[in-house]
């Protein structure tokens, strides 16, 4: 809860579970690029690494339910996935204001 209390949450709405390490994150609605592009540009500009949820759900009636989601492990130390959290919300806030 503290990343999202961090930043996280102040991008991306969500909703938590009882437990998990995994976050799944929207990114479909901050831009208009799909999940893998994100992903790539997140590593790329940013340094951080994420899981594009159309590489990890299987299409099915032609609809693949990880698809415009990313998969964040939060299975570093806390202040690494803070750091991560602060560079995500760079990155997405820099693609919001471009494509505004």
């Amino acid at each position: 809860d503290c990343l999202l209390s961090r930043g996280l949450g102040d991008v991306y709405k969500r909703q938590l579970p009882d437990a998990g390490f995994y976050l799944w994150a929207r990114v479909d609605k901050l831009v208009a690029i799909s999940d893998v592009e994100f992903a790539k540009r997140l590593y790329a500009e940013y340094n951080v690494t994420v899981l594009p949820g159309s590489y990890l759900g299987r299409e099915a009636h032609g609809v693949n339910p990880g698809q415009n989601r990313i998969r964040m492990a939060l299975v570093a130390e806390v202040d690494e996935c803070l750091e991560a959290a602060q560079r995500i919300v760079e990155f997405a806030k820099q693609l919001s204001s471009t494509s505004a």
